[in-house]
């Protein structure tokens, strides 16, 4: 017997691909035996109609398992919204990278069976609480998975901020913005611009420049309880915007502080038994195959 009684769907909205999946899952759940519900937004959008329905709050209270059909994009939304309750994750890619999603649409039946039969490996990633303050008062609060950016907005312009790393100033930069990311975000944006590829099992949050002027800025690694604090500088006619996973966002003007620190609540992710991050990093890398002379 599955120990996962409750499994709840969100699909990939506007995805025929992944309504496509959606429906193979569900045909393949509903010969296990399982109760399942699906995502009302989902629901509201794609070609599904039988199921109940639940809003998502509802979806990760009442689930013992939620399955996301869709690219790394729609995990991260969901592990925002869900993540305060701790219902696993697991993802079927019908994204591009699927760093996060990591069964293929023709594994569904063989994969989703063998977690069913728990045969899985479950992992803990943790996220970042983004908050904004201006004078003292609190603006905005936001939940990355990714990363938490400071950016120009819709000017491609330099801006002006201070950081601080556990109360300490490190120092005054005028770059194109920041980049503050846990492990499981390094392979996203941050390593676009140079930032590290961490391990998703480290306790480490590394702060990333994103084109400074100073040549000799780099990404700083620092431990995963540090809290980070940005200081908005004045931008003249500018005014740079915070963003959570590219998704939420708030506008700042000069002398706002936005403080960074790990959110309580984490997130569990289950992957296939045979799920190998290096493997991962070398398919969508592009890293070189093994020479077969190692171990």
């Amino acid at each position: 017997m599955s120990q996962f009684k409750k499994i709840g769907l969100v699909g990939r909205l506007g995805s025929e691909a992944a309504y496509y999946s959606l429906q193979r899952l569900i045909l393949f759940l509903q010969k296990q035996g399982v109760e399942i519900f699906l995502d009302e937004e989902t629901a509201a959008s794609a070609p599904v109609t039988k199921l109940p329905r639940l809003e998502r709050d509802a979806l990760a209270d009442q689930c013992d398992l939620v399955i996301v059909v869709g690219g790394d994009g729609s995990l991260l939304s969901t592990a925002r919204s869900m993540c305060r309750t701790g219902v696993p994750l697991l993802g079927i890619n019908r994204g591009r990278l699927g760093f996060l999603t990591d069964i293929l649409p023709e594994e569904i039946e063989r994969k989703v069976g063998a977690v069913l039969e728990g045969r899985y490996i479950s992992e803990s990633r943790f996220l970042l609480d983004c908050h904004v303050y201006r004078g003292g008062q609190l603006m905005s609060s936001g939940t990355a998975l990714n990363d938490v950016v400071l950016h120009p907005g819709e000017y491609i312009r330099m801006i002006e901020f201070e950081l601080y790393i556990d109360k300490e100033f490190v120092y005054r930069q005028r770059s194109d913005g920041l980049i503050i990311s846990t492990p499981t975000g390094s392979t996203a944006y941050a390593l676009s611009v140079g930032g590290p590829i961490m391990h998703p099992g480290l306790d480490a949050i590394v702060v990333v420049p994103l084109n400074p002027h100073t040549l000799s800025s780099r990404p700083i690694v620092v431990h995963g309880d540090a809290e980070i604090r940005v200081v908005v500088g004045d931008q003249r006619d500018i005014r740079p915007h915070v963003t959570c996973d590219g998704q939420t966002h708030q506008v700042t003007t000069v002398d706002d502080e936005i403080v960074v620190r790990k959110k309580p609540e984490k997130l569990c992710l289950i992957h296939p038994e045979d799920h190998d991050f290096y493997e991962i990093c070398r398919n969508k890398l592009g890293w070189a195959s093994h020479s077969g002379n190692g171990y």
